[in-house]
């Protein structure tokens, strides 16, 4: 029986890999995804994944990438198995089993600022405007939009904290005047609506119980990317990367942008560099350098 999968009440074996999760303080969405994907192995198996041997691990890869699982998803798979075989089953003769697959990143889809402002513009309500300027202006993931709360904005540092981030890491991120501005515009609306409080959601759902999905975020960024006659394949994510690049674009130091991202490494940050061709064509070739001097004449014959 698949243990991972909750019916009724939950299992030993779920509620010690939710508990390891937290102790690490996986973000909710992190935490869904890893249930997801052990699940996923669970379903495969046929019976508990405790039970699974080194063999089985392996011929579940085989098999997932001959049924054409995408890499990036593969590999996620395989940052969830990982951390249950070593942590939560203690069984890392297993996860040494896993293999993930090398990727070949592509360079993201980036707006121009004129394209950013047409996409702002034509969202349908201020909720939706709000949160795409601070996906925007603030340069946060999808997830980290969604989960922020009305205390996380520090009017007077002018700064957004955000909690739980990638990888389970606060930080701050930066607040510009004119998000300020907005989010003081939708405080005001949402308090008139009853769905903001002090201690609630900065972007409630359906109700203000719950914050809105990253899914419906999603929806809302390519709605208003086809209302702004905008072609490109947007999404979300498309807004930090626009974000990252106009700000390198703008001769910000690599470091300071790493940091406002919540990067890791250096390596992911510096991806951009390629995506930037302001920063490009600023750049003097070497041959511009050359000073080509003319032929020297020789005297005439005298």
């Amino acid at each position: 029986m698949n243990e991972l999968i909750q019916i009724g009440p939950i299992s030993p074996l779920r509620q010690r890999l939710l508990d390891d999760m937290a102790m690490r303080r996986f973000g909710p969405e992190t935490q869904r995804n890893y249930l997801r994907d052990v699940g996923r192995f669970a379903t495969w198996l046929g019976r508990s994944p405790h039970t699974a041997s080194a063999e089985e691990v392996r011929q579940f890869q085989i098999d997932q990438q001959q049924a054409g699982v995408p890499v990036p998803t593969m590999n996620s798979i395989v940052s969830a198995l990982r951390f249950f075989f070593t942590e939560t089953l203690d069984r890392p003769d297993l996860a040494r089993k896993l293999i993930r697959a090398k990727q070949v990143r592509k360079i993201p889809v980036v707006l121009t600022m004129a394209e950013v402002k047409r996409l702002l513009d034509a969202t349908r309500c201020l909720k939706h405007q709000a949160a795409l300027s601070v996906a925007y202006g603030a340069g946060l993931r999808v997830a980290e939009v969604s989960a922020l709360k009305v205390s996380n904005i520090d009017s007077k540092r002018m700064l957004l904290r955000v909690e739980r981030g990638k990888g389970g890491r606060d930080r701050n991120a930066m607040l510009p005047e004119g998000l300020l501005l907005l989010l003081r515009d939708w405080w005001r609306a949402g308090r008139q609506q009853g769905i903001l409080y002090r201690d609630g959601w900065l972007f409630p759902g359906q109700g203000a119980a719950a914050h809105i999905s990253t899914r419906q975020l999603h929806r809302v960024v390519v709605e208003a990317a086809e209302a702004a006659d905008i072609d490109k394949r947007v999404g979300p994510h498309t807004l930090r990367h626009s974000f990252a690049t106009h700000l390198l674009e703008d001769g910000v130091n690599i470091r300071v942008i790493q940091a406002l991202l919540g990067h890791a490494n250096l390596n992911t940050t510096a991806f951009y560099l390629q995506v930037a061709t302001k920063t490009t064509r600023k750049v003097t070739s070497p041959l511009d350098r050359l000073a080509l001097a003319s032929p020297i004449e020789e005297p005439p014959d005298g």
